[in-house]
């Protein structure tokens, strides 16, 4: 079965390389979607694959990577699949 998930990720998550991250695990996953940073200091995404990649993809954004400190996840379903492939864009 295939999903799609909004992400909102809020805590220390921009300056410490999360979207490069976010990037690298999803691709390794091999989901589609994509990263951003938003202006209010949160990163936001979108992951869209086999629900265990997106589930096992969104606990990895629990932790994210090193230099990160996750304080909240926000989860919503997301209703138009993206373009094939993960990638970064810019800042909203």
């Amino acid at each position: 079965m295939i999903d799609c998930k909004h992400v909102l990720i809020s805590g220390r998550v921009q300056g410490v390389w999360y979207r490069g991250w976010t990037v690298q695990q999803a691709q390794a996953l091999n989901l589609a979607g994509w990263v951003r940073n938003l202006s209010d200091g949160r990163v936001e995404a979108v992951f869209h694959g086999p629900v265990e990649r997106v589930r096992a993809m969104i606990e990895a954004c629990r932790q994210g990577p090193p230099a990160a400190c996750v304080d909240r996840i926000d989860i919503d379903q997301w209703t138009e699949a993206p373009p094939p492939g993960f990638h970064q864009r810019p800042t909203l």
